[in-house]
This record gives structure tokens, sequence and C-alpha cells, in this order.
């Protein structure tokens, strides 16, 4: 699968637990480097909870802080919790953490497993697979899973379209 233009848009979906710290930064600046690599339309990008209590809240205020800081933009993202429409809808559903991604294959029906993966598999330079949970940390974890996030989705993009960087 790689992003075209003269086809329907690629549909990603990132995913973490509550949907308010991690998949949402993977989400925008997922989205934010497709557009900037010229791929507009060609990619949609969304965002999910395996165990999104919180629904309808926006992100976590340290994430939109480090977000704005590298000039992201926010917008207005709403948590929620992934859907069994969710499996069928998108072409890739990437998890932040193993836990997520567990919780996903218990989730999806089987005709849809092969699109499950860790969104940490893309990123160059980094040794860990999973993006830690920044929720009970300070800025400084925000910071460092924003560094995690930009290499997974650099890679991400990298691989659905060979030759950019």
């Amino acid at each position: 699968m790689f992003f075209s233009r003269d086809r329907p848009a690629t549909r990603l979906l990132m995913v973490c637990m509550g949907n308010i710290c991690r998949s949402p930064m993977a989400h925008l600046v997922t989205e934010y480097l497709a557009q900037q690599a010229g791929f507009g339309k060609a990619v949609t990008v969304d965002s999910a909870g395996t165990h999104a209590a919180r629904g309808s809240e926006s992100p976590d205020r340290r994430a939109k802080t480090a977000l704005l800081a590298r000039g992201y933009p926010v917008g207005k993202l709403r948590a929620r919790q992934i859907t069994d429409q969710d499996f069928e809808r998108h072409d890739q559903i990437l998890a932040m953490d193993q836990a997520n991604l567990n919780d996903l294959r218990r989730l999806c029906p089987v005709e849809h497993a092969f699109k499950l993966q860790l969104f940490m598999e893309f990123a160059e330079g980094f040794s860990m697979h999973e993006v830690p949970d920044p929720y009970y940390g300070n800025a400084r974890s925000f910071e460092a899973v924003l560094d995690m996030v930009e290499a997974g989705a650099r890679g991400l993009i990298a691989h659905h379209s060979p030759g950019w960087r």
C-alpha cells in the first residue's frame, strides 16, 4: 500500500488507551507531515482509544503545548473510543504500545487483523517499539513522546512513499 494521488485516500488510524495524549499527537503530526510532503487528500488520519472513557475530551493540555511549540496545528480533536466500523474503514491501524495492540487484536474481526501494527515499527533511530504513556509525567515526558511520534510519522510516510524524506 502506497500513498497515491491517483486513487482513494489511504486511511490511517492511530490508537492509544485514552485518546488524549499519544494517539492525537501521532494523528496530528502524521497528518501535518503528509500534507507537507504534498499528499493532500491522498492520506487521511484519525485517532481513537481502546479505553477512551473520557469521550469527547480534547487532547491533554501538555500534548497541545508540545505540539504548538513545534508548529503543529492542534485543531479541535476530541477523544473517542475505537468502534467496530474503524476496523473496516481504515487501511492501517497503528497502536502506540503492545497493550493497545493486544486490545486491538482482541477486538478486531479476523479479516482485518492484517491492518494492525505498532506505530514505532516505522521509526528510525529508536530502539523502543512502544510509545510510552506520558500522562503521569511532566512536560518533558510529552516532549520525549513527540520526538518518538515525529520519527514514527516520518518513517511511516517514507514507507508508504518510497523516495520521500
